[in-house]
């Protein structure tokens, strides 16, 4: 059996706060099944970080968000189930509106969203979050 090649991708993911409480949801994606992530995906050719993080988390959690910075940016290798290389821009941002309520609109790539403390971040954690985590970074 031939394993596929190598690849690279470069992604957007976004922290998104209520007070001390972060937004994350646990992947149903191959890679990273079972890893609680923050809101985010793919770079599309030609979008700027902050468009793609804007159309992610829409597509995501139905949430509209503004204010965004940037944090930092991860790069892990991951070799499971398939080998890739995850260039991680992350971004911080703010609710456009404080009432919204994330909403799971991709069920099949996602179990769902939910507020999660940042100093009791549940486990495990998708590698580029868990830099952030391990690190000491308070995003």
């Amino acid at each position: 059996m031939m394993s596929s090649a190598p690849e690279q991708e470069v992604c957007v993911a976004v922290f998104l706060f209520k007070g001390t409480k972060v937004l994350l949801g646990r992947r149903r994606a191959a890679v990273g099944f079972g890893t609680f992530s923050l809101p985010g995906g793919h770079l599309e050719f030609g979008e700027s970080f902050e468009e793609c993080a804007a159309r992610e988390v829409k597509e995501e959690t139905g949430l509209d968000i503004t204010g965004m910075e940037f944090v930092k940016v991860t790069n892990d290798v991951l070799s499971e189930p398939k080998s890739v290389q995850l260039i991680v821009v992350l971004l911080r941002a703010v609710l456009s509106d404080g009432s919204q309520t994330p909403a799971n609109l991709e069920p099949e790539k996602c179990d769902g969203w939910d507020w999660y403390d940042w100093d009791h971040l549940p486990q495990p954690l998708f590698p580029p979050t868990l830099e952030i985590a391990v690190r000491g970074i308070n995003p």
